[in-house]
């Protein structure tokens, strides 16, 4: 099962506040992330993207307020979170820059990720920071968020976040080490699962409670993350992160549960939403170059598109029609239809000169496209 680890292309990994931080004190445990750092550069090394989800602001920040020892106001906790977010992130870029390693803070609230152009826009970040060999360290934005429970914990975060970026992996460290029958805390009998498909209404009903201290997850929580992960096409694994070296104990084979979802590539899965689940607003007519070209997979460019019709805003869904006028493919758009028509024709050199700014290269990037006749066999399994 650890090959499921090595072989992944883009990984997520989340850590929580009670692996990070001791709960009587309010400090870091700072040997443990140090740990943890040797983990992911060797994962790096494998070639592996790596994400990471932390947990951990708002235990850090209360230490330094006086506010240990008693549950918290929302505005207290926000005030925790301001101050604890600073020795979150210093404490992640000391650690990774030991390995030569770039950390970029990324801070998300619920709406990025369901707002279709902030989830794009993150995305895009990510996407960018990835390919410049950088490691982005994502946190809920507590300062901000005004509900008491926003995603509620970071497992739901982080599985929100291999869906956006289009992780195949998510490995959830936690204070067990994966799924039993029952809670093994009040259960001597329960029997741990190493393999999960399906969330079943038998596998569902399995979740214990949620553990007590700085931990606002549980089984619960974590068997959530996995129905947002599986349907992205991501698998999933919680392992324990108790241990010192939690990834390399994963790699060796240590004891865990994997989610394996029915859908082998997390792009399909995307694509598979793109193709079936939305309706296009505008138009875009290509000619034959740019017809052939989207055929053999490549992404549709300015200097392909001959007309544009309809109002839409960057990130919606559009149909691509061929200069035939028969309906080739759909996707998701990088430009607005005012400058759409502005790039229309046009290279992608002179992108800038006519926006004024910078933007993509591509009018539909190929990982945001699906042919029609795809999109209509999707229809029809939807139907």
């Amino acid at each position: 099962m650890s090959e499921r680890l090595t072989t992944a292309h883009r990984l997520v990994v989340k850590i929580g506040s009670a692996l990070l931080v001791d709960t009587s004190t309010g400090e870091l445990r700072r040997p443990w992330l140090e740990a943890l750092a040797e983990d992911v550069a060797h994962l790096r090394g494998l070639g592996i993207e790596v994400v990471i989800v932390t947990s951990g602001s708002i235990a850090l920040g209360r230490g330094s307020l006086g506010l240990l020892g008693r549950p918290l106001r929302l505005e207290e906790k926000q005030a925790a979170a301001a101050t604890g977010q600073i020795r979150l992130a210093h404490a992640y870029q000391e650690a990774l820059a030991r390995h030569g390693f770039t950390v970029a803070q990324v801070l998300l609230t619920l709406e990025d990720t369901e707002a279709r152009r902030r989830h794009l826009n993150g995305r895009a970040t990510m996407n960018a920071l990835l390919a410049l060999g950088a490691i982005p360290v994502i946190n809920e934005n507590d300062t901000i968020a005004t509900s008491e429970i926003r995603f509620g914990d970071n497992d739901r975060l982080a599985a929100r976040v291999a869906q956006m970026i289009s992780a195949d992996t998510l490995v959830l460290l936690s204070d067990i080490d994966g799924l039993y029958t029952a809670d093994p805390r009040k259960d001597p009998d329960a029997r741990h699962l190493p393999e999960v498909r399906g969330l079943t209404p038998e596998i569902l009903s399995m979740a214990g409670e949620a553990p007590p201290g700085y931990s606002s997850g549980g089984m619960v929580t974590k068997l959530e993350a996995g129905r947002v992960a599986l349907s992205a096409g991501c698998r999933m694994v919680i392992a324990s992160g108790k241990v010192d070296h939690p990834l390399k104990s994963l790699l060796a084979g240590g004891r865990c549960t994997w989610f394996l979802p029915e859908n082998a590539e997390p792009l399909t899965a995307r694509k598979r939403w793109i193709a079936a689940s939305v309706k296009p607003v505008g138009t875009l007519t290509v000619d034959a170059g740019a017809a052939t070209a989207l055929t053999q997979g490549k992404s549709l460019l300015p200097a392909g598109v001959k007309q544009v019709d309809g109002r839409f805003e960057r990130g919606d869904l559009v149909l691509v029609v061929g200069p035939e006028g028969r309906a080739l493919a759909r996707g998701l758009v990088c430009y607005n239809a005012e400058d759409a028509k502005r790039l229309a024709g046009r290279k992608t050199s002179e992108i800038e000169a006519l926006l004024g700014y910078r933007g993509r290269d591509e009018m539909i990037h190929r990982d945001d496209l699906v042919m029609e006749a795809q999109a209509s066999v999707e229809a029809e399994k939807t139907a």
